[in-house]
């Protein structure tokens, strides 16, 4: 490194006279940075971070930042600025990538980090080669500017910066990837990747496609756990080697809890997981539940959060631009994409970063587990296959690659040969295709069942509601310390007094009942029910893509509508059932649902629509927010579950994660068998909304005074 290298031998050039130095372009700053910045990165290569080395470093990212904030100040064209800030950003990935080889580099990206005299005389003789007379600065570095809203941002998490810097070990092993022998190829010079896709729209007579799957052999879920033989068979595959699968299984059979379980017995860790917004919080739950020995984090954000050490890393495609830099490098050995038939569109952004971290893995990997979820492989025709196929590695742009192509020329046919077609979609099939329906499994799974979907409350929304609860278990505090204060004569209780804390409770639920003035506990259901509204509708949304007809129940009108909305955003057509239509209309909204298959939802009142109706076209319910008892809950299912179904039943429960929501999810479980019991002779009283509510805010309060014991 020229420059590097003069001043380790201490040869300072002296700065020319001013009136001798040449007037030269604000954009010379830029191509400085960037020839200093290659300059130190190569010598880190070299492992020659030298002290005048990690000054230069430092000066760099100082005047780095200094630009930035100057381009983001000055006038211009916008597209003149988006240039500078674009070469700018690229001079920060080089930093940021150099940074990463040692640990004392990445210490002065800090903010806080302390400037050195020698970083400071490097900067200004970097600034007089640039033409322009360095000025007096602050000791404190200025922290970097946040890019323009629309421009795509890069970030790397500093726990993931961490886990590089820990692990020495993380660099791939191009030798492990398996080198195919070149040789001569009979199919060479046909087309075919037209044929493969016709192979599967000539398949008559209902002809399934799934691969051939083994019994069920090793166990790999927790002891408490019992997959069902369906789930069972296909981590067998896995266990047996197979490494790519197509799971197309209806909704509702479980493909989150097979796609860790096959993880664990294909041993593809760390395992990167691509999902929707709606259902991320979902995947970290079920891997704490499958494979609870594994640690999994969720990418929110700009990943501040973030374990970089985790086992399972799931992203959503909302935020995947942002980050896909560091997934790229991360040493993934396996890859699941749920609703695969997102990245149908292969000049959509999204499905790009989907295809290039598949080609990234699978070129470092050796035999790499790959995944592609989804009920509806196919949404408008056989073209829809391509970026599914793409991703497995089983075709690249034009033509079949890999074990594809040997099992095609395995078959000694040609396109032009009768029987070549259906040889050729068997050959795609034993690539790993699984498409199994509820009514082929049924006997493995029960008839109705409610599976708990939790969300979370992003924005300024989310944000409002728990600040909301906050402000309610304030109150039930101060509400409790008062009466407590107002006692006289009675024995002091140590710790906290249950007895109050129930009273207390009581006094908020009867004040509260029949209002929604104030932040009480009907207020808070009805606002979080809001805030759900737009998540459970895309969910419902993707299950009537899926697997047909969905019936989605809420119990606010606000909250249909917002629903109704996102349908109409969605171009999804529904029926709308509610208590203030006339019996005609309702009977006209019932059967168009019924009878109209373009009608893909039912959006029904969860009081006016929970009885009375009979709705067995479908057999999938989304409960968008939650009763007050099990009972109420139980009867929206049966619209569906009754006679006349064909199929298992689930409700999907859609819960806000980490607010009152899921508490009183939990407390309607605890309350679940006591109807059915009392109706079996027991003594014990059936269940009240009155009882639920008491109880979400006796666990209210009471955590609230924990939590202030503790601190």
């Amino acid at each position: 490194m020229a420059r590097a290298g003069q001043r380790q031998r201490g040869a300072r050039r002296p700065a020319a006279p001013r009136k001798q130095r040449p007037v030269r372009q604000r954009g010379d700053v830029v191509a400085l940075l960037a020839r200093t910045a290659r300059e130190v990165e190569a010598a880190t290569r070299r492992g020659r971070v030298t002290p005048t080395v990690r000054a230069t470093f430092q000066a760099v990212a100082l005047l780095l930042r200094d630009e930035r904030a100057r381009v983001l100040e000055a006038g211009g064209s916008d597209g003149q600025r988006a240039e500078r800030l674009k070469r700018l950003d690229g001079i920060a990935t080089v930093l940021a990538t150099t940074a990463v080889r040692d640990s004392r580099l990445l210490a002065l990206l800090a903010d806080d980090a302390v400037v050195s005299d020698r970083a400071r005389e490097v900067k200004a003789d970097l600034l007089r080669d640039a033409g322009i007379e360095p000025v007096p600065e602050d000791v404190a570095p200025v922290p970097p500017a946040e890019p323009p809203a629309g421009e795509e941002r890069r970030v790397v998490p500093q726990s993931v910066v961490s886990r590089q810097l820990a692990n020495p070990f993380l660099a791939p092993d191009f030798s492990a990837v398996p080198q195919r022998p070149s040789r001569p190829r009979r199919l060479a010079g046909w087309e075919l990747l037209g044929p493969l896709l016709n192979s599967f729209e000539r398949a008559g007579g209902g002809a399934p496609a799934c691969l051939e799957l083994p019994e069920p052999t090793d166990r790999f879920a927790p002891a408490e756990l019992e997959p069902m033989p369906h789930q069972g068979r296909l981590v067998a595959a896995a266990a047996a080697g197979h490494r790519t699968f197509l799971l197309a299984d209806e909704p509702g059979l479980g493909k989150t809890a097979q796609s860790l379980l096959a993880a664990e017995a294909a041993d593809a860790y760390p395992l990167l997981v691509v999902v929707p917004n709606v259902v991320k919080t979902n995947w970290a739950r079920e891997a704490a539940r499958w494979i609870p020995h594994r640690s999994a984090t969720v990418v929110q954000g700009d990943g501040e959060t973030v374990d970089g050490f985790a086992d399972v890393v799931v992203v959503n495609y909302e935020v995947l631009d942002r980050h896909v830099g560091w997934l790229g490098a991360f040493g993934f050995r396996g890859m699941v994409v749920d609703e695969a038939h997102f990245i149908k569109n292969k000049t959509a952004q999204r499905s790009q970063h989907v295809l290039a971290l598949s080609d990234r893995i699978r070129s470092r990997t050796a035999r790499p587990l790959l995944m592609a979820l989804t009920g509806t492989p196919l949404i408008n025709d056989i073209e829809d296959f391509r970026s599914i196929w793409q991703f497995l590695g089983w075709i690249d742009e034009s033509q079949p690659i890999g074990e594809l192509m040997d099992a095609l020329e395995e078959a000694g046919l040609t396109p032009a040969d009768p029987g070549f077609y259906p040889a050729a979609r068997q050959a795609v099939i034993d690539r790993g295709i699984v498409r199994r329906r509820k009514v082929d499994v049924a006997a493995d799974i029960p008839a109705r069942r409610v599976a708990d979907l939790p969300v979370e409350l992003d924005g300024a929304a989310g944000r409002s509601i728990r600040a909301a609860e906050r402000d309610l278990a304030r109150r039930l505090v101060a509400r409790y310390e008062s009466a407590l204060a107002a006692r006289s004569g009675a024995t002091e209780v140590e710790g906290i007094d249950h007895a109050l804390v129930r009273t207390v409770a009581g006094w908020e639920l009867k004040d509260a009942t029949g209002t929604d003035a104030g932040e009480n506990v009907f207020g808070m259901m009805r606002r979080i029910g809001r805030a759900k509204a737009g998540l459970a509708a895309d969910y419902a949304a993707q299950l009537a893509r899926s697997a047909g007809k969905v019936v989605f129940f809420a119990k606010h009108v606000d909250v249909m509508d917002a629903a109704e909305e996102t349908f109409d955003r969605l171009g999804v057509r529904y029926s709308s059932i509610r208590g203030d239509q006339t019996p005609s209309a309702r009977q006209r909204q019932i059967d168009a649902f019924v009878g109209d298959p373009g009608v893909a939802v039912a959006v029904c009142s969860l009081t006016a629509a929970g009885v009375g109706l009979n709705l067995q076209v479908a057999s999938n319910i989304v409960l968008a927010e939650l009763s007050w008892t099990d009972a109420e809950q139980t009867q929206a299912i049966d619209r569906s579950h009754r006679i006349g179904q064909t199929e298992p039943v689930t409700a999907w429960r859609i819960i806000a994660a980490q607010t009152i929501d899921a508490r009183i999810a939990e407390l309607i479980d605890s309350k679940a068998g006591l109807a059915a019991r009392a109706l079996d002779g027991s003594d014990e009283e059936v269940a009240s909304s009155a009882d639920v509510q008491l109880e979400a805010l006796v666990a209210l309060l009471t955590d609230a005074l924990r939590n202030r014991a503790e601190v």
